[in-house]
């Protein structure tokens, strides 16, 4: 039986928790976010976790500009084809956005952009997949999982860090 460990951090951004079976990464989320798992009383609370410690380091210092990469062992749980949705949003360059029609073809899906949105609003890696960069077709803000104003808010550092670096 795998257990699920977890660490909850702050971030300017709101309340955080991160999911672990102990060797990688299965979860980050928003706390109150759509599609985020209850913690179940079976989960154990880790604070000392290495992994989950250096989530939380990793999370905080993209928030606050000091990285535009992660280096994490992720492990999350879904389809194939969410899989494929989700290894192509996290070649999404950092400041860059792509359209959800354009994220499908990249999956292999070319026309199936509601799919790709609905495997995107599923994505266990807030942040660290970076699903806030899939916008709609004319560049306009739509769903996230952490609530559009988080959205924008992570759009928004990118870009104001990018001119910062240029």
């Amino acid at each position: 039986m795998n257990t699920t460990c977890f660490l909850r951090f702050a971030t300017p951004l709101g309340p955080m928790y991160a999911t672990s079976d102990g060797r990688a990464i299965t979860g980050i989320y928003f706390e109150g976010g759509r599609h985020a798992p209850a913690v179940q009383s079976d989960w154990i609370e880790e604070r000392t976790s290495p992994v989950l410690a250096e989530c939380a380091r990793q999370v905080r210092d993209y928030c606050a500009g000091r990285r535009r990469a992660f280096a994490l062992a992720l492990a999350p749980h879904g389809t194939d084809f969410q899989r494929r949705v989700w290894d192509e949003i996290a070649r999404i360059p950092y400041g860059a956005t792509l359209s959800y029609g354009e994220l499908a073809a990249r999956a292999g899906a070319p026309g199936s952009a509601r799919a790709a949105g609905a495997a995107t609003g599923r994505n266990p890696l807030s942040i660290v997949v970076p699903c806030h960069r899939v916008v709609g077709s004319g560049g306009e803000l739509t769903g996230y999982a952490g609530g559009v104003d988080r959205k924008r808010d992570l759009l928004a550092l990118e870009v104001a860090r990018q001119a910062v670096l240029a």
